[in-house]
């Protein structure tokens, strides 16, 4: 047969073969992607990849809440603080500066970069901590983690009930995205188990939050440059810009050409101090105390009225399921989802007087 007779490539062919050629061999190639939970038909321009980042981007309705969730700050009066889906874009940017340096797979480390986040709770992780605290009290060996939600919304929760069906390459990464307050070795550590994508947003994640979360407490008054660790300045920078920089650049020169990730004891042992630094005199320090009692108030007092009150539930969840576990777990739903508006007006709404000034 000749050429002329050869069935034309289409492009998602043509950039699978590109795939090929160019990335490195430690690359995740679309054509050998893990597959989806319901097969189906190859589409003729876009890998499976990209196909995961549009179904995000344009049909998960928990992707655009995170515009109204709080990253660090609940209800700033500054307009310019980050929210959670701020935080999610500089997230995916950083990834994809990484993952394109290193040629590895830019739009798996997009579409994960882009779910990472969407089964976040209302009011950041104070809202996260007391809805797991008020879920275990129903169901005891029950845990809430919005690593572990992401992965429900998306497959689950999704398109009533249907999921995106996300290839299980993106889920993986999502699920595996947060090590918490670990240490930074603790986050460049799973080589093997994980793709080097997902392991590219486990540590864009990290850079993203140190940076911009301390970008946000300078800009709003709640730390001064001077209270930071004089370390973490002499090496990362006294710039935003400079800081995100380093630590990007310093992954990139260690990790190019392995198959592993790697950074630089001086960056990792700055890195970790401004993390320790940030939980201890913000995430659970005094200014933002307050705030933190208020949304245990909210997040505990809302799941106790839906979960023994069914006229509440059925009006603002639907059928009441007959069985506490199931019931639990539809309430738990429910409250994840919401915005810190949304979240805010159902309190007010519930417990609060009529005609009350709403805000």
């Amino acid at each position: 047969m000749s050429s002329q007779d050869e069935p034309k490539r289409t492009i998602r062919e043509r950039l699978e073969e590109m795939e090929r050629e160019q990335l490195s061999p430690y690359a995740t190639l679309a054509a050998e992607m893990k597959g989806r939970e319901r097969p189906t038909e190859p589409d003729p321009v876009r890998t499976a990849f990209q196909r995961d980042r549009d179904r995000i981007i344009h049909l998960c309705r928990a992707f655009r809440r995170l515009a109204h969730k709080t990253q660090v700050f609940v209800a700033p009066r500054e307009d310019h603080l980050r929210t959670r889906l701020s935080h999610t874009l500089e997230v995916s940017q950083i990834a994809r500066t990484i993952s394109k340096a290193l040629r590895l797979n830019e739009d798996l480390t997009e579409a994960i970069s882009l779910g990472h986040d969407v089964g976040h709770t209302p009011f950041g992780h104070a809202g996260e901590w007391a809805l797991d605290e008020s879920y275990r009290r129903y169901v005891p060996d029950a845990r809430f983690s919005h690593a572990e939600h992401s992965v429900r919304v998306l497959t689950v929760l999704e398109r009533d009930g249907r999921g995106l069906n996300l290839t299980r390459d993106t889920l993986e990464g999502i699920a595996a995205h947060s090590k918490g307050a670990e240490d930074t070795r603790a986050s460049l550590a799973g080589a093997g188990e994980l793709s080097l994508e997902a392991m590219v947003v486990r540590v864009s994640d990290r850079i993203a939050y140190l940076n911009h979360d301390l970008d946000d407490c300078l800009r709003s008054g709640v730390l001064r440059l001077e209270q930071v660790p004089r370390t973490c300045i002499e090496v990362l920078g006294d710039r935003h810009s400079d800081r995100v920089g380093t630590m990007v650049e310093d992954v990139i020169a260690h990790s190019d050409g392995l198959p592993e990730l790697a950074m630089s004891e001086r960056i990792m042992r700055a890195m970790d101090e401004l993390k320790d630094f940030l939980f201890e005199r913000v995430y659970m320090g005094p200014p933002l105390l307050p705030a933190r009692e208020q949304v245990y108030g909210i997040i505990e007092r809302l799941f106790d009225l839906y979960m023994e009150d069914d006229e509440a539930y059925r009006g603002d969840i639907g059928a009441v399921p007959g069985f506490t576990q199931m019931r639990a777990r539809a309430v738990c739903d429910y409250l994840a989802g919401m915005t810190d508006r949304f979240a805010r007006d159902r309190y007010v709404q519930h417990f609060l007087p009529s005609g009350y000034p709403r805000f």
